[in-house]
């Protein structure tokens, strides 16, 4: 008589092996769209963050908060004066106005780069579809090569 043995056959373990390798190779491509799709979410975050603290610059400026020039739009000349403040000419204490704290930075770039060099700059006097920087800041968009799952190049967002 033989003897009962006890385990897997090879036919088994294989049939197994290649269970699982379908299944990875379902979950790969899911994982990878999800990963993009955080991106995208935190990419449109920041672009908002940015361009409420730009609005918000403007808005303080046009209320006389913030000293101009009466041939000054009222955009803030660079991204880092939304981080570093500016002194509130209304305000007997002259207490700065802050409106960041942080620059956001782009989480579609490869390379992340310090502070403002992470965005693409637009003045007032550009165009739209053709951003140009100038003497402010009336606009950011992302410097990134890509294309976001919907098609639109981040660089339109």
């Amino acid at each position: 008589m033989y003897a009962k043995v006890k385990g897997f056959t090879f036919i088994e373990l294989m049939a197994t092996l290649i269970i699982l390798a379908v299944l990875a190779s379902v979950a790969v491509p899911l994982v990878q769209v999800n990963m993009q799709r955080s991106k995208e979410q935190r990419l449109n975050e920041s672009l908002r963050q940015i361009r409420e603290a730009i609005d918000a610059y403007k808005k303080a400026s046009d209320e006389g908060h913030i000293k101009k020039s009466a041939d000054e739009s009222g955009y803030p000349s660079t991204l880092s004066v939304l981080v570093d403040g500016v002194e509130d000419i209304k305000d007997p204490k002259r207490r700065k106005i802050y409106f960041l704290r942080k620059l956001p930075v782009d989480p579609t770039l490869d390379e992340i780069k310090a502070g403002e060099e992470n965005w693409g700059k637009r003045s007032y006097q550009s165009a739209y579809d053709d951003p140009k920087e100038g003497d402010d800041v009336f606009d950011v968009y992302s410097t990134s090569s890509g294309a976001g799952l919907n098609g639109v190049p981040y660089r339109d967002w």
